[in-house]
């Protein structure tokens, strides 16, 4: 399309503008839009206008139209079809794409010395690559009557399947398409493999975010490779050679317009923003800033802030009133300028630690949910003391039928990295999330629960964490000769479990805690 504000402006097929925004209608239009939406092939990046995008142009939100009802009680794919077969190819993240971004910036790379490397639809296409007679069909990763989809390649997103979504819905959207198990070990592995034999053959200034991307400093490398641009096409270059995958390099001067540029790089493509350019780049819709979720959007929505050119011309104060955080107001005025003060840093800091499970069926029997935290605490208590942390807040998540959530926190009164602490605070928390009395274990959940998971932060290291004992601890000691606490035996007693777990399995052996 010709400009970032869609409203009154015409977009722009390869051929020119097919319609303007003030004459549009659905009717005399049906025709002329199946013409021009039509599924591109999968291996091109052009942008295709969808239904949603055309309605948004007339000033109706896509997410306000698409498959909901219409004044006249039909919906989008009776008037139109199915509209997401139309829809351009886009990440399974939710930040947008733009076709207008993916264009040439310039040429010069000075100063830009930070690449953001993401793999394009990692866990599908790698059981592409293990399974070569899948190429060409829409894969979704993720099985079972409760699951959800963790990843789809990008044959299977045209039909509007995408992350999060059950996977009985993509079912639905796409009948023929390929399921297949999450097999995180093996991605984890590969991802390993790519990680130590491409990216870090080129500089050890490099911060792994997640399985699938991370950033790259190569000011250090730049004397042996010359140009930047050199080592993200080597890069994308010995992926796919290696490991029949391919990733999307986006290349600019730091990490917020590099991460933006390599979503709108992908699919299997590279994009340089000089650094001169960065506050142009970043103008785009407010869910292209890394950290602007649905949530957050709403709140800046309210307050008359429709797109990055809306926040850059606000000032501190006025950002802080609308987030209602210095932190964040900060980090959206520093990004609507295209301005980003994060170092690449090679040591990843974890900052949390979780596990949650989706039940077969929903339930209300406290005793299952009860179970499912214990286990949890186990395998998160197992995880700290592996890593060598101890954690000082523990949350709980619980997911209904309605599939909305709540949380609930506590900040423990000492670090801990056992379950038999953990536990005792995770079904306190479950208790006060749902209004719960007494102590009864039977007593039935006031409302059906799905989902139920545990996580910790708050995290230090171990060996550098000072624990103090409390009165009671101390009068336990002193009244025992081996001078030791319940709780000290307790962690001691899990630990020695850990042994046993690792060769026999998580449920080989567990404390009646």
């Amino acid at each position: 399309f010709e400009s970032p504000s869609l409203r009154g402006q015409g977009f722009r097929s390869d051929s020119g503008p097919f319609f303007r925004a003030e004459t549009f209608m659905v009717e005399p239009f049906r025709q002329s839009l199946r013409t021009y939406i039509a599924p591109p092939p999968p291996t091109t990046s052009r942008f295709v206008p969808t239904v949603g995008s055309a309605l948004a142009a007339y000033g109706t939100a896509p997410r306000q139209v698409t498959g909901r009802p219409h004044r006249n009680g039909t919906t989008l794919e009776h008037l139109f079809g199915n509209p997401r077969q139309g829809s351009y190819h886009e990440d399974m993240s939710t930040a947008p794409r733009l076709a207008a971004a993916k264009r040439d910036w310039g040429h010069d790379e000075s100063g830009c010395t930070v690449l953001h490397i993401d793999m394009d639809a990692f866990y599908a296409s790698l059981e592409v690559a293990r399974q070569p007679e899948l190429k060409g069909k829409p894969v979704v990763i993720g099985t079972g009557p409760r699951s959800v989809v963790s990843a789809a390649n990008y044959e299977a997103r045209r039909y509007g399947i995408n992350s999060a979504m059950p996977s009985a819905r993509a079912r639905q959207l796409c009948p023929n398409a390929v399921f297949l198990p999450v097999d995180i070990r093996y991605y984890r592995k590969v991802s390993q493999s790519i990680m130590r034999d491409v990216f870090l053959t080129v500089t050890d200034r490099f911060e792994q975010v997640s399985v699938d991307e991370g950033y790259m400093d190569v000011s250090g490398a730049l004397l042996r490779w010359g140009k930047p641009s050199a080592i993200g096409a080597w890069i994308r270059h010995e992926v796919e050679r290696r490991f029949h995958v391919t990733c999307s390099v986006g290349i600019a001067a730091n990490k917020l317009v590099a991460k933006i540029a390599s979503t709108n790089a992908k699919p299997n493509g590279m994009l340089l923003i000089p650094s001169s350019r960065s506050a142009e780049f970043v103008q785009m819709p407010l869910r292209s800033i890394p950290g602007i979720g649905p949530k957050l959007e709403q709140r800046l929505n309210t307050w008359g802030i429709a797109s990055v050119a809306d926040l850059s011309q606000l000032s501190m104060e006025q950002l802080t009133q609308a987030t209602g955080s210095p932190a964040n107001a900060r980090h959206l005025w520093m990004a609507s300028r295209g301005m980003d003060d994060r170092i690449v840093t090679p040591t990843h800091v974890e900052k949390s630690i979780g596990s949650e499970e989706t039940l077969l069926e929903d339930t209300t029997d406290q005793r299952i949910v009860c179970q499912q935290l214990r286990e949890s605490c186990n395998i998160i208590a197992r995880s700290l003391r592996n890593r060598g942390f101890m954690a000082r807040t523990v949350t709980v998540k619980l997911r209904f039928t309605d599939l909305r959530y709540r949380t609930r926190s506590c900040t423990l009164g000492q670090p801990a990295d056992a379950a038999s602490t953990l536990y005792p605070t995770c079904v306190t928390l479950l208790h006060a999330m749902l209004d719960m009395r007494g102590d009864d274990a039977t007593q039935p959940l006031p409302r059906p629960v799905r989902l139920i998971g545990v996580s910790v932060s708050g995290l230090t290291k171990a060996n550098n964490t000072a624990i103090q004992p409390s009165l009671d601890d101390l009068l336990e000691e002193h009244g025992r000769t081996d001078e030791t606490t319940t709780s000290n035996r307790l962690r001691a007693a899990e630990a020695a479990l850990d042994a046993v777990r690792s060769k026999y399995g998580n449920q080989a052996a567990n404390l009646g805690i």
